[in-house]
């Protein structure tokens, strides 16, 4: 089966590629036509470059099911978005909860928290990475009439594909006066959101994977219910605006965007979503990527000594899947499935070792494949053909 110089890209959730060529063109369009600094000066360039992030909010906004696109801030990535508001709410004393899938972008700033005085909780999840709804409930609603301040919300697992039920978790929170964040880097483009039907909440997102765009582009946004004012700046300084004083202004969003924008990324990502816009839509491309994850989750099963881990067939999942091979360890099976198939994913921990340890696959790991809109079916054939013959193998483990 080798021999072939053909690339099959199965990392999509490590980051989309390949991107849309209009994200090249817009990237390189800004940095050609519209090059001034936006929202600093009154000249064209400037005003040209401020229009082309407003464009770029307003599609993030309606991607997350937004109305206000100024509750909407850009951060570069959605780790320092899940800083700037784990550490802009939260408060020594506090109590928040998470769930047991979380990412390290969640559980290391809640480690730190913790050390400060923050007391962190930690929601059960089974071993396909669903959450326990009652454990939730419980945590949340607290001890002492003291609630949690947070719950914090894997939408999409970056380790095997499990969703998260927005619209029951909003339900929890909203039963106990908590703010809900959501943790949707795997999943804002793709998955709807609907953050304005979630009550008091916030959503981190990042550009460069189910938006398209590029690295360097994310953020953090606010339902229409949620009350922005209780969110400290995480960063201070220049916004362009109120310039008289030397207090971060406390209007959106520049409350949250201090310093020049990610002009020419943020053209790139607005160049994503309208991509994404254009060729059917977030629920078409989300079908046919939900297809093709289930051929993956099917076809590794049906392979002797493989493992899948998350949800069963059926279940609600994103376009993420992961598994191991008996006879090979994760790095080995990787390697030869790149090296001898063109075959490209990612193996170990995903920078998420509580969800190993909730499948039971740490301190291993996993090997992952998660399609993107530009997999095809006849990728998929290939991914699963190279792993059969090196299940025939028996590996070197």
């Amino acid at each position: 089966m080798g021999g072939d110089d053909r690339i099959v890209y199965l990392d999509n959730a490590a980051t989309s590629w390949p991107k849309p060529a209009g994200v090249a063109d817009a990237m390189a369009a800004f940095l050609r036509d519209s090059g001034g600094n936006p929202g600093r000066s009154g000249h064209r360039l400037s005003i040209a470059a401020g229009r082309v992030v407003a464009e770029a909010r307003d599609a993030v906004a309606e991607a997350l099911g937004v109305g206000d696109p100024l509750r909407v801030a850009f951060a570069a990535n959605a780790t320092a978005a899940i800083n700037a508001a784990l550490f802009g709410v939260l408060r020594p004393g506090d109590l928040v909860v998470a769930d047991g899938m979380a990412h390290n972008a969640v559980a290391r700033p809640l480690t730190e928290l913790g050390r400060m005085g923050v007391s962190v909780k930690w929601i059960r999840c089974g071993r396909d990475g669903s959450i326990d709804l009652a454990h939730a409930e419980k945590l949340v609603r607290g001890t002492g009439g003291r609630a949690a301040r947070l719950l914090v919300v894997t939408h999409g697992s970056n380790v095997c594909g499990s969703l998260a039920p927005l619209g029951e978790l909003a339900g929890v929170a909203a039963r106990h006066g908590s703010t809900m964040l959501v943790d949707a880097a795997q999943t804002a483009g793709i998955e709807d959101v609907g953050l304005d039907s979630l009550g008091d909440a916030m959503v981190a997102f990042t550009g460069h994977k189910a938006m398209l765009g590029p690295g360097g582009t994310g953020g953090l946004a606010f339902s229409r219910d949620a009350d922005i004012g209780r969110v400290r700046p995480f960063v201070r300084g220049g916004t362009g605006s109120a310039s008289d004083s030397e207090d971060q202004p406390a209007f959106m969003p520049d409350r949250l965007e201090a310093g020049t924008a990610n002009g020419p990324g943020l053209a790139g990502l607005a160049a994503g979503l309208g991509w994404i816009a254009g060729n059917g839509g977030r629920e078409a491309i989300r079908d046919r990527e939900r297809r093709l994850t289930e051929a993956l989750v099917s076809g590794v099963a049906a392979l002797p000594g493989a493992v899948v881990y998350g949800p069963e067939p059926g279940r609600p999942r994103c376009a993420v899947m992961s598994f191991t091979l008996a006879g090979w360890s994760c790095s080995e099976l990787a390697l030869a499935l790149d090296e001898r198939y063109g075959v490209l994913c990612r193996v170990g921990l995903h920078c998420a070792p509580r969800a190993h340890r909730v499948l039971g696959t740490f301190p291993d790991g996993t090997a992952r494949f998660a399609p993107g809109p530009f997999t095809t079916e006849a990728d998929v054939e290939r991914a699963l053909g190279a792993l059969a013959e090196l299940a025939a193998e028996g590996g070197r483990a």
